[in-house]
C-alpha cells in the first residue's frame, strides 16, 4: 500500500477506534466512516497525501468510496513508483 494511501487509513481508523482494519473494498461511506462532518477534512487530506489539487465540483463520490477506489484514482501513480523501486 502506498504511503499516501496508508496516511489516509490511518486517518480513518484514528476516528473510528472501533475498528482493526479496513478491508479495500468496504464502501466507507455506506459504513459512515467517512460522513458529511468529516468529508472537507478527508478530502484536504487527500490532496495533501497525494499532491493533487481536488475540485469539489468534479469530485465523483465513486473516487472515494472504498480504499481500493481512492488508491486507483489518487495514488495510482504512487504505487506504479514504489512498484518501480
Amino acid at each position: 500500500m502506498a504511503d499516501g494511501l496508508q496516511q489516509v487509513k490511518n486517518w480513518i481508523l484514528e476516528r473510528h477506534p472501533e475498528r482493526e482494519d479496513i478491508a479495500p473494498d468496504l464502501d466507507l461511506i455506506e459504513n459512515r466512516l467517512i460522513d458529511s462532518l468529516s468529508f472537507v477534512e478527508f478530502v484536504f487530506l487527500l490532496e495533501q497525501e497525494s499532491g493533487r489539487t481536488i475540485q469539489m465540483e468534479t469530485l465523483e463520490v465513486d473516487e472515494i468510496r472504498t480504499l481500493s477506489a481512492i488508491g486507483t484514482h489518487f495514488f495510482a501513480d504512487t504505487r506504479q513508483e514504489v512498484g518501480q523501486a
